[in-house]
């Protein structure tokens, strides 16, 4: 008689957790055509083994090619996936390899003879879906392979969020770690600094001091 609330007060909470996580990158836009297109991209941040699922949805467009890649902003400029000629609804999947943010690079080639009047007004409208880390993984179709109840897939949900969770605060650990060693190394040399500035000025004026000394005594100005 006891579960039902204990099970009512789990859906409560996986609902919470679920509702602050951030929303999945949704955007629509027209992607103008040219002969030598610059690429046009797309960034979302994202940490190292995260899955990313993109779904593109490209609308018609006659004389018109448009390419996608996936790439990421580490130092490596990791290319992730190249495709060309995508059309319609294309749904690709990535893993990430490294710390940063994720681009999801469009262009959007003019093929053919076409008239330059009628260049210059090409486009197609592209519908971009970028689905990050639990927002990426199909619980619906996990529920159907492993035959999994309601409550079962949102256990199953919320694990993925509190997951997402715990990585995120390792990461901001981990860069609160990093911040407070720069700092400290900082203020460590500021410091070396400092005394060097203060041994130097105690030197030189030592030195000028023993200086002018010589030299009044070669003027004969002191004994």
């Amino acid at each position: 008689m006891m579960r039902i609330p204990s099970c009512l007060s789990l859906l409560v909470v996986a609902s919470q957790l679920l509702s602050i996580t951030p929303p999945a990158g949704a955007i629509k836009f027209a992607l103008d055509a040219f002969r030598y297109p610059a690429a046009k991209c797309i960034w979302n941040s994202a940490h190292p083994n995260t899955l990313v699922v993109v779904t593109a949805n490209v609308g018609p467009g006659k004389n018109q090619r448009v390419d996608i890649e996936i790439v990421d902003s580490s130092p490596q400029k990791n290319v992730y996936l190249s495709k060309r000629g995508i059309n319609a609804e294309s749904r690709l999947a990535i893993t990430t390899h490294s710390e940063g943010e994720v681009g999801v690079c469009f262009k959007n080639y003019i093929e053919g003879d076409v008239p330059q009047a009628e260049a210059s007004k090409l486009s197609r409208i592209v519908d971009l879906d970028v689905d990050i880390g639990a927002d990426a993984v199909d619980y619906n179709a996990i529920a159907n392979q492993e035959s999994l109840s309601g409550l079962e897939t949102e256990m199953r949900k919320l694990e993925g969020v509190v997951k997402e969770i715990v990585d995120e605060m390792g990461y901001l650990k981990k860069r609160e770690e990093r911040f407070s060693t720069t700092n400290a190394s900082t203020n460590e040399r500021v410091q070396n600094f400092a005394w060097f500035t203060i041994l130097s000025l105690a030197g030189l004026g030592v030195w000028q001091i023993f200086h002018l000394r010589a030299f009044f005594k070669r003027k004969y100005l002191i004994d």
